[in-house]
């Protein structure tokens, strides 16, 4: 069986399964419960200044896919509720009974030295494996300068992390926030004050929906609400493109990543470790599935790595960066048209439709004699697009073939179609 340990920012674990800073690390009870499951790590729920911060009821809302399975899971939950002298004396407790599993702590306090200086020597005296900086959460605390409101400000981020390596001796991560227009200035900020890692993204701001009947955003706090952030498979697209640009951007290059955004399976986990995630944590898919997930996901990402041949981790880390690349520099000679197998078709036009309504009019409606109809792909107007494929309702029924180009690679940069292009190289 493959490998599953992984040394991450110096933090060593069993696996790269890692708990979230969420609800579910927010006591001792629950995450010696997550250890037992086999979780390789956690990361114990963001920690504050006393007093400790209040929570309001009701806290979450969700969007659902047409089966009601839920794909996107919205928050207004604070950090812990606990008492730091509580949160403190747990987590040394479960770090001594629990010495192979990674324990990372979460922390937010205000813009100050002294704070940070502080907090910061507390944790390192309960024995946990490290830090993270909480510069990302989208609700409630940025009101009151933390947070996001951190996050957003890349000379802030650098200047508290450089606070807390200079005041602390643990590996020090920076839990980046999604709400920005571009994530690599953050990510540049925390290497530039001495991060040992990042972790990406944190939640995204949102409202999931409305109540039409009361006329206020769900969650309904006595007829108010607010936006929260949004988690779960919805924003895994977001977050996979947030640690690529990080992962491929030569002012961060090597940096050591933590994956986090919708991971629900070992085959997402796969993903973000591909594009250069040294462990990657889970939040949502814990609090609807329960503890016992990992299980299916080391299993699955364990012979995953056998049928590739993969003895470890470091084996598949990263290889998906390389083929990442700047729009401008795609090959504008390569060519791909759909094509429909006759035998797996049922006939029900979804293709047809999508491409006569929306796209290039590329499938022609043959009707046949038994009053049916016959889809028949027009490769010289398919441009390839794959919308066919992706409407159709039957598994590898449409696929996209490759066409021998009669041209070499040929980028935008240099294609005489660009009226900026580059000449003579």
């Amino acid at each position: 069986m493959a490998n599953l340990k992984t040394t991450f920012a110096g933090i060593q674990a069993p696996n790269p399964f890692w708990l979230a800073s969420a609800p579910p690390t927010d006591k001792a009870y629950n995450v010696e419960r997550a250890y037992e499951a086999g979780w390789g790590g956690v990361v114990w729920k963001t920690l504050g200044e006393d007093p400790a911060a209040v929570n309001v009821s009701s806290r979450y809302s969700a969007t659902y896919d047409a089966k009601g399975q839920v794909v996107g899971f919205n928050n207004i939950e604070l950090i812990t509720d606990r008492s730091l002298e509580i949160n403190l004396r747990e987590i040394e407790a479960v770090k001594k009974h629990w010495p192979e599993q990674a324990l990372v702590v979460s922390l937010m306090v205000p813009c100050v030295e002294e704070s940070w200086k502080r907090i910061v020597k507390l944790v390192e005296e309960t024995g946990a494996d490290g830090l993270e900086l909480n510069f990302g959460c989208p609700h409630g605390m940025p009101e009151r300068g933390m947070g996001a409101a951190v996050g957003q400000v890349p000379d802030i981020v650098e200047q508290v992390t450089r606070w807390c390596k200079l005041h602390s001796r643990l590996p020090v991560i920076v839990k980046l926030t999604p709400n920005i227009t571009d994530i690599r200035f953050s990510a540049r900020a925390a290497k530039a004050g001495g991060a040992d890692a990042v972790s990406l993204i944190n939640t995204i701001n949102s409202i999931t929906g409305i109540d039409l009947d009361q006329m206020v955003a769900r969650p309904i706090v006595d007829g108010k609400s607010t936006h929260g952030g949004y988690c779960g498979p919805a924003v895994k697209p977001i977050a996979l493109n947030m640690v690529s640009e990080i992962a491929r951007d030569p002012a961060t290059f090597g940096l050591p990543i933590s994956g986090i955004g919708g991971i629900s399976n070992w085959r997402d986990a796969a993903e973000f470790i591909a594009l250069g995630a040294g462990s990657v944590q889970v939040c949502t898919a814990a609090m609807i599935h329960g503890f016992r997930i990992v299980s299916e996901m080391k299993d699955g990402l364990s012979r995953w790595m056998d049928s590739k041949g993969y003895e470890k981790l470091e084996d598949f880390r990263g290889l998906a960066v390389a083929n990442t690349t700047d729009w401008k520099y795609l090959n504008m000679n390569y060519k791909v048209v759909a094509n429909i197998n006759d035998d797996s078709c049922i006939g029900c036009g979804r293709c047809y439709i999508s491409c006569e309504d929306t796209s290039h009019q590329a499938i022609a409606k043959l009707p046949q004699p038994d009053g049916s109809n016959r889809y028949q792909v027009i490769e010289d107007e398919c441009v390839g697009c794959n919308l066919c494929e992706i409407t159709c309702p039957v598994s590898a029924c449409i696929t996209m073939e490759q066409r021998e180009a009669d041209k070499p690679y040929l980028s935008w940069i240099h294609d005489e179609r660009n009226p900026h292009r580059e000449v003579g190289h």
